[in-house]
Parts: C-alpha cells; structure tokens; sequence
C-alpha cells in the first residue's frame, strides 16, 4: 500500500480514532536496536528505515545511560545543591549479602537506604535514587512515614534554569529530525505511583495505602506537584504526545477503590494541563488493570499503551474503549518476539489487528520491550513486520 499520509498525521490519526491509510506500527520500546546504534538519532533513523511509524522522545535519551534515576526515562533529578551524601558497605550478621547504605543529610533531617548487593547488582558499591533494582532488594527504604516526605522534597529538587536550557538544546535536534521524517514528537516520562515503589518499597505500598493512608495521600501529592513542574517544561516544547508511566499503577498494589480514591485525582489533572497544552496523554500501563479501563477513559487518557495480549482481553478492551482511548500494542515482546517462532509472532499480529485495529484507535507494537539482541529476536522482528504490512494491504 502506497502511504497517503505521513507518520505523524497517521499516527495522530489513530490517536483520535480517525480513518488512517494503514494501521501504524511503532515500537514503545526497542532495547535490542538502540543498543546497536551510537546515538539516539541514529537510533530513530534505523527505525525509518524499517518503515516504523517510531516517535521522537524529548528528552532525547542515547543509547548507554548511567544516572541515578535510570529507570525514570527524561529530565534530569538533582538534588538540592544542600544535600549531602555518604556511601558505604556493611556486613551485618545473618544477611547473605554484604548491606549497601547510602545516606542522605538533608536541612530536614536525614534520610537512609539499605540495599542487598546480590550477586546481579550492577552498580557496584553504589546505590542510585530511582531504580527498579532497588525494589526488591531494599533492607529498608528511603521513604517510611510521614514525617520522611519534608527531606524527600530536597532530594526532589527543581529543575534549573542551566538544566532547562540544556534540555532545549539537546531537543531541538531531535525536534528538526522529527520533522524532518514528518514523525510524532512525545514527550516523558512522567511519573506518579511508579516514584513510591523506588523509594518506599511495593509491599510496603500495599500495607501503608491501608495503614498510613494520611502518608500515602501526602507522598502521591508531593509527587504530583513535582512532577507537573517538570510537564510545564515537557509541554512547552509543543509536544504532540506526552507519555505518563504507570507500570506500579495497576491492580497488583490498588484495589479498584483505592485507585480511584488516590490515583484517578491526580490523572484527571495530569490530562486537564496536558489538554490545554493542546497536546494529547498516554498512559503507560501494561498488566493487570481490567478493572480500572473505564475509569482510565473518564479521567480523559488519549492512548493506553502497553496493551499485553498475555494480561488484557482485547475484546473486551476494544469495546469499552471504542472511540475513546486509542490502544497501543498487541503484540507480546518478551513470550512471543523474543522467545517464541515466527509463525507465533504472526499469528498474533493476525489476533491484535483483528481484535483492535477496525475502527482505528490502534497502534501496533510489542509489548513492551524487545531487548534481546539475538537471532531469534530479529527473526521474528521481521515476521511481525512482514506480517503488518500484508495485513495491512488488505
């Protein structure tokens, strides 16, 4: 099929459930090719080439990323220039593992992390801020009651005046090269319940929702009030897209009650400033939330992505959300694209364009990372492509 339209306008098409020329297809993530590339640029123009419907993130993020808060994709996360820190390795008796302690002294008072540095701790003696690693290995977290959240805002410290203009200097290349290929430009991340797993633990989440709600409540605004300072400067780069994560926002840790009590407030406002940016809002959430699909679409989400076959029903989802939510995925990345055969892989393309793509509203992509960087993994990235664009032909 001959494109008549661009990557953008198609892809802006199928955000606001209008007629598009062929069902896009971009890839949310795509670890396996940006480990291959030496810059971000180059990283998008491989993806062109493929004949992906790929987006422009801002902040640009390049290949190889080492920080402090790796896993919070996008602006930089500086601490108040009065915060002091100090590192350093204990052996306490009946732990397995040797306990990292990182402290930080704050005007506030200080706050402490302990860490068990397992045999695949990748960061050596260190303990960063914001990191998935943390989580599951915490001997005692950073954030525990109430009284921790007034240090916490220094470690949350606002962006500079330095920092801003780096960030729109290192965008505008990848403004020019997005329009240059008539490609979307998105924006994030942006965070809100995903920030309390890093530094207050996700069990501990489950039990403080019911045992400290006051410090729960507290700790989401603090959060949501910095994180919206940080959209202002995301949203004035004119955005077409601005991408919330919300991996930790699911049914594993909220009840439907408890999502809509402390969660939905904050997404409605999060929607509200993104809308009056002129700029849509997708939400980044990939398991376990069939429950809480309508209230997604009355807080006003533009997109949901992540939309896993192995954790959604698709018809379900496609019918509750018809007109209102554009879906975007449909493909399982790690089961299917990175372990699975082609014929898999194209079988389930066949089921995600099926179930998601009529009425358009769909955007096609693993779900939700391909990393493997093996002959397989390309193997059968091509067997989804090859079948996406034979169906989309038809």
């Amino acid at each position: 099929m001959t494109p008549s339209m661009s990557s953008r306008e198609r892809m802006l098409a199928a955000l606001g459930h209008q007629p598009v020329d062929y069902v896009p297809c971009a890839f949310m993530l795509y670890g396996a090719l940006k480990s291959r590339c030496a810059s971000y640029a180059e990283f998008i123009e491989r993806q062109v080439e493929m004949g992906l419907d790929t987006i422009v993130e801002l902040p640009p993020r390049p290949p190889q990323v080492v920080n402090d808060y790796y896993n919070l994709h996008g602006l930089p996360v500086t601490p108040d220039p009065q915060v002091k820190t100090s590192e350093w390795v204990e052996q306490v008796p009946g732990e397995e593992w040797p306990i990292l302690v990182k402290e930080y002294l704050t005007p506030a008072g200080p706050l402490r992390c302990e860490v068990r540095q397992t045999a695949d701790w990748r960061w050596g003696d260190h303990v960063p801020f914001l990191d998935d690693y943390i989580v599951p290995r915490a001997r005692k977290h950073l954030v525990e009651k109430i009284e921790d959240l007034p240090a916490l805002e220094y470690l949350l410290g606002s962006l500079s005046e330095q920092e801003i203009a780096d960030f729109r200097a290192a965008a505008q290349p990848a403004i020019e090269q997005a329009r240059r290929h008539g490609l979307l430009l998105a924006g994030g991340w942006g965070v809100g319940a995903d920030l309390i797993g890093w530094v207050h633990g996700l069990s501990s989440l489950v039990y403080s929702i019911h045992d400290q709600p006051e410090f729960i409540a507290a700790l989401l605004d603090l959060i949501a009030r910095w994180n919206r300072q940080r959209m202002a400067v995301l949203l004035e780069a004119n955005l077409d897209l601005y991408i919330k994560r919300a991996w930790y926002e699911n049914c594993d840790f909220w009840s439907p009650r408890t999502w809509k009590k402390y969660l939905f407030p904050i997404l409605q406002e999060d929607v509200a400033l993104t809308h009056q940016a002129g700029t849509r809002f997708a939400y980044l959430l990939t398991s376990n939330a069939m429950p809480l699909v309508d209230l997604i679409a009355e807080a006003g989400v533009d997109v949901l992505i992540g939309v896993d076959p192995q954790a959604w029903d698709l018809p379900v989802l496609k019918h509750k959300l018809q007109g209102k939510v554009a879906l975007w995925g449909g493909v399982n990345g790690h089961l299917t694209v990175e372990q699975g055969q082609p014929a898999e892989v194209r079988q389930e393309v066949q089921r995600a364009m099926e179930c998601l793509a009529p009425g358009s509203g769909f955007i096609l992509s693993p779900v939700d990372n391909v990393r493997e960087d093996t002959a397989r993994s390309w193997e059968n990235v091509q067997a989804l492509l090859e079948e996406w664009r034979r169906l989309r032909a038809i």
